[in-house]
């Protein structure tokens, strides 16, 4: 789900609006999933989900863009950064919740 770029990496993930809780996971096929209570409205859900990596990763909220799939549940998520410490940070989640 994770693609190195020369400013970042890009995420695929796959959205949950209207969920009764907000969490990030691995599926058993080793996919992100972002579900978010917001609902799929105005960017509202889009919002939430770049609040929720930013939490989850602590990075800051203007690192993450949606780039592909604002309108659907498969997103393609840019986080601009150094992306060597992007992966690691992000492979450090993985192994801890994978």
């Amino acid at each position: 789900f994770l693609r190195r770029l020369e400013d970042g990496l890009t995420l695929q993930l796959r959205a949950q609006p209207g969920a009764r809780r907000t969490a990030l996971e691995l599926t058993p096929e080793g996919a992100l999933k972002a579900a978010v209570t917001a609902p799929p409205e105005d960017g509202k859900a889009n919002a939430a989900v770049i609040a929720l990596l930013a939490e989850t990763w602590r990075l800051p909220k203007s690192s993450f863009d949606v780039v592909r799939g604002t309108t659907a549940r498969d997103k393609t998520v840019k986080v601009a950064g150094d992306a060597a410490s992007l992966a690691g940070r992000i492979a450090e989640w993985v192994s801890k919740h994978g």
